[in-house]
C-alpha cells in the first residue's frame, strides 16, 4: 500500500477539502501541518512548492492543490 501525506496549514479550505476527500475514499493519509510543525515549510519549499495543500504520494509525483482529478486515482 502506497504512504499518503498531506501537507496543510491551519484555516485552509484546499486542506480541509483535500483531507474530506480522501476520507471520503477510504484513503488512509498521514497530515502534516505546517503551523505546528514549521520545519515542514523549509522542505516543502525545496521540494518547489510554495502553497498547501501538497499530498505525497510514495513513488509517484506530489499532488498540489486540491486536485480531485488526481487524487481519484488513490481511491481506486
Amino acid at each position: 500500500m502506497k504512504k499518503v501525506t498531506v501537507f496543510t496549514k491551519n484555516n485552509c479550505m484546499q486542506c480541509k477539502m483535500t483531507k474530506k476527500f480522501l476520507t471520503a475514499h477510504n484513503v488512509a493519509f498521514e497530515e502534516k501541518n505546517i503551523n505546528t510543525n514549521p520545519e515542514y515549510v523549509d522542505y516543502l519549499k525545496d521540494q518547489g512548492f510554495h502553497a498547501v495543500p501538497v499530498v505525497e504520494i510514495t513513488g509517484e509525483d506530489s499532488i498540489a492543490g486540491f486536485r480531485p482529478d488526481a487524487l481519484k486515482q488513490l481511491a481506486v
